[in-house]
C-alpha cells in the first residue's frame, strides 16, 4: 500500500466532483448576472413605454399622472417622474416659488420658480430659508437652445442668495481668468461681461407665493430622494448646454454612487403642441448585485457538501485498510528518527490493532529512556561547565594574590627589608583574607547555579533589613563621606529574609564603591501592582550601554583600574543575579541622568 494510490484516488474523486459543480458556479456567477440585469432593464424599459401610453391618456392630470408614479414605484421599486421640455417635473405644484416680475411701469409677468433645484427639501423642512411672500429679489437666468431656466435668486431684504449648483458649474467654467477674488452675486454679473454661447438675463420681482410641500403628503416623497433629485438637476443642465438632439430616443444611461450602480431611463415623448416632454426613471442595480451574492453565497455550501461527500467517498475505501497501514508506516518512520510525538489512534481488535498498540509502547519505553539519559546528560554537561568556570575563576583570581604573597616571602626569606617584616606579614594576612572572601563566594555562587538549592520562603519587612544593611556598612558610608537618601515604605514582603539581605548588601556596597567622595546614594521603595520594587541609586559615571548586561557575569568590574584596590571579587552581583532568579521576579541596571540604578521587585505578603 502505497501514499500514492490513496492520494490518486482521492484526487480523483474531489477533482471530479468540482469540476462539475464549478462549471455550474461559473456559469450562474458570471452568465447569471449579465442575465439578470439586461432582463431587468428590458422589463423596466417595457413598463416604462406602459407607462408612457397610460401617461398620455391622462391628458396632463395632475393627479392622475401622481397615481401613475406611485403604481409604478409599488410594482417596480423604481422612481419615475416627468419631466417639461426644460427639466422641470411636470407634476411639482406644491414646490415653488412665484415671483412677479416688472417689465416697466404698467407691465409685469409672473414666474414660476421651482425650489428643488436650489436647495434639498429636508433642508428647506428642517430650517426654513429666510424666502417670504412680499420679499424683493434679483432672479437670474440662462437662455440657450430656446430654454430659459433660473438659476440664481438673491433676496434684496434678507441679503441672502440661492443658485442652482448644477447650472452654475457650468456658467462659472466661461468667466476669464482674474486675479481678484468675487462674491457669487459678483461673479453672476460678470457672466453677462465674458459668456457669448449663451445669454444671462437678471430681472427683478416680488415674490407673490411660497409653496412647500408637505411632510406628510404623498406626493413630496420624491423630493426626500437627494439621488433622484439630483440626476435630475444634472438632467436639466444637460438640456441646456449639451446638444438638442441628444435626447431625442430613448436612452439608457449607467450612472454608479457609493459601490451601486443604477440605470437611468429618459424616454422623450411630444405633445400635440410639438413640445417635448421626459419620463425620467432611476432604478438601482444593487438588487442584481445581492441576488448574484446570494448565488455565489450558496454555492459555498453546495461545494461544502460537495467536499463532504468525496470525503466520505474516500474514507470509504482507505479507511478500513490503507490508512492505518499508511499511519503505521509514518511513525515508524519517525521513531526512527527519534521523533516519539506521534501516536497511532486505531482500536480495532484485529492485528493491526495490535500491532499499533505495540509499536505505541515501544515508542513511549523508548521515549522515556531517552529523554531520562539526555537529562543525565544535560546535568552532567552542567556540572563539568560548572566545575571548569570554577576552576578557571579561581585560577585567575588567585593568580595575583600568590604573586604578591611569593614576593613577600622571597623578600622575607633573603632578608633585603628585615625592618619593613610587619608590613609584608600584614600584606600577605589581606592577600590570604581575600582568597577566603573569593573561595566563599565561588562556592556559594556554585551552589546557586548547580538548580538543586531550594529557597525557603518567609514574610519579613523590607525597610528593616533595608535600615539592618545600612547600620552594617555606616564605617564604609562614613570613610567616604557620603550622604544615603532613604525613601522607604513598611511593609511585609514574601522571599528568603537572609538571601534578600545578601542581595541588598551587594547592591548597596556595589553604590558605595563607585559613588565618588562626598556625593549621594538613593534607596527608594515604591509598590507596583502586587509586587515591591527596591531602588538603589548611586551618583557616578555612567556604565557604558554596551557593559549593562555584563554586570551580572562573574569577575566584571566597572573600573578595571581598582578592580583589586577595593576588595571586590567580582561575584556580588552575580551572587545577587542566581538570587533573584531562584525568587522568579523582576530586576535589571540602568543609567539616570547622572549615575547609576539598580532595582529588584519582591512580591507582597498576602
Amino acid at each position: 500500500m502505497k501514499l500514492g494510490i490513496v492520494l490518486k484516488l482521492f484526487l480523483l474523486t474531489t477533482t471530479l466532483c468540482l469540476l462539475i459543480t464549478g462549471s455550474i458556479y461559473i456559469g450562474q456567477t458570471i452568465f447569471f448576472k449579465q442575465y439578470y440585469a439586461n432582463r431587468k432593464v428590458n422589463d423596466l424599459k417595457s413598463s416604462i413605454k406602459s407607462f408612457e401610453k397610460q401617461y398620455l391618456k391622462s391628458k396632463g392630470n395632475v393627479q392622475t399622472i401622481q397615481q401613475l408614479e406611485q403604481d409604478f414605484y409599488r410594482a417596480q421599486n423604481t422612481w419615475i417622474t416627468t419631466l417639461d421640455q426644460n427639466g422641470n417635473i411636470k407634476t411639482a405644484s406644491d414646490y415653488y416659488v412665484e415671483i412677479k416680475i416688472e417689465e416697466g411701469k404698467s407691465s409685469y409677468h409672473f414666474l414660476r420658480v421651482p425650489l428643488y433645484h436650489f436647495f434639498k427639501a429636508e433642508d428647506f423642512l428642517k430650517d426654513t430659508p429666510t424666502i417670504s411672500k412680499g420679499d424683493s429679489v434679483d432672479i437670474y437666468t440662462v437662455e440657450k437652445n430656446n430654454r430659459k431656466i433660473p438659476f440664481y435668486l438673491y433676496s434684496v431684504q434678507n441679503n441672502s442668495y440661492w443658485v442652482n449648483q448644477y447650472i452654475w458649474t457650468n456658467i462659472e467654467k466661461e468667466i476669464k481668468p482674474t486675479n481678484q477674488h468675487y462674491n457669487l452675486k459678483e461673479k453672476v454679473e460678470l457672466t453677462q461681461k465674458y459668456v457669448s454661447n449663451y445669454r444671462i438675463n437678471r430681472s427683478k420681482g416680488i415674490i407673490q407665493e411660497v409653496r412647500i410641500p408637505n411632510r406628510n403628503d404623498v406626493s413630496s416623497i420624491i423630493y426626500s430622494n437627494n439621488l433622484l433629485m439630483d440626476r435630475i438637476n444634472e438632467f436639466q443642465t444637460s438640456l441646456l448646454f449639451d446638444e438638442q438632439s441628444k435626447y431625442e430616443t430613448f436612452k439608457t444611461l449607467d450612472y454608479e454612487q457609493n459601490g451601486i450602480k443604477y440605470k437611468l431611463f429618459i424616454d422623450p415623448i411630444k405633445n400635440k403642441n410639438g413640445e417635448t416632454y421626459y419620463i425620467f426613471s432611476m432604478a438601482s442595480l444593487q438588487p442584481v448585485d445581492e441576488a448574484v451574492q446570494m448565488v455565489k453565497d450558496y454555492f459555498v455550501y453546495i461545494i461544502a457538501f460537495v467536499l463532504l461527500l468525496t470525503i466520505l467517498a474516500s474514507i470509504y475505501y482507505s479507511f478500513k485498510i490503507a490508512r492505518p497501514l499508511l499511519r503505521i508506516n509514518d511513525t515508524t518512520r519517525k521513531i526512527a528518527h527519534l521523533d516519539f510525538s506521534e501516536r497511532i489512534e486505531y482500536h480495532s481488535k484485529d492485528e493491526i490493532g495490535d500491532l499499533s498498540k505495540n509499536i505505541n509502547l515501544l515508542s513511549n519505553t523508548l521515549h522515556s529512556h531517552i529523554t531520562q539519559l539526555q537529562q543525565d546528560i544535560e546535568k552532567e554537561k552542567q556540572l563539568e561547565n560548572t566545575r571548569k568556570e570554577f576552576i578557571s575563576g579561581v585560577s585567575h583570581e588567585l593568580k595575583t594574590p600568590l604573586s604578591i604573597m611569593k614576593s613577600c616571602i622571597s623578600i622575607l626569606k633573603d632578608g633585603v627589608a628585615i625592618h619593613k617584616k610587619d608590613y609584608y606579614f600584614e600584606a600577605m594576612e589581606k592577600e590570604v583574607d581575600k582568597m577566603d572572601l573569593l573561595i566563599v563566594d565561588m562556592l556559594e555562587l556554585a551552589k546557586y547555579e548547580s538548580g538543586t538549592y531550594k529557597m525557603k520562603m518567609e514574610p519579613f519587612f523590607i525597610d528593616k533589613i533595608i535600615d539592618h544593611v545600612c547600620n552594617q556598612l555606616s564605617l564604609d558610608i562614613e570613610k567616604k563621606e557620603l550622604t544615603i537618601h532613604k525613601d522607604l515604605i513598611s511593609i511585609e514582603v514574601f522571599a528568603n529574609q537572609h538571601r534578600i539581605e545578601q542581595v541588598i548588601t551587594n547592591y548597596i556596597t556595589n553604590a558605595i564603591r563607585y559613588t565618588p567622595v562626598h556625593e549621594h546614594i538613593f534607596i527608594s521603595m515604591t509598590i507596583e501592582d502586587e509586587q515591591v520594587k527596591v531602588s538603589v541609586e548611586n551618583k557616578g559615571s555612567h556604565i557604558p550601554d554596551g557593559q549593562l548586561e555584563k554586570v551580572w557575569e562573574r569577575f566584571y568590574r566597572g573600573d578595571r583600574s581598582r578592580q583589586r584596590l577595593e576588595g571586590s571579587t567580582g561575584l556580588g552581583l552575580a551572587i545577587s543575579k542566581n538570587i533573584l532568579d531562584l525568587h522568579g521576579v523582576k530586576y535589571g541596571v540602568m543609567n539616570t541622568s547622572d549615575g547609576v540604578l539598580f532595582y529588584f521587585c519582591l512580591n507582597k505578603n498576602k
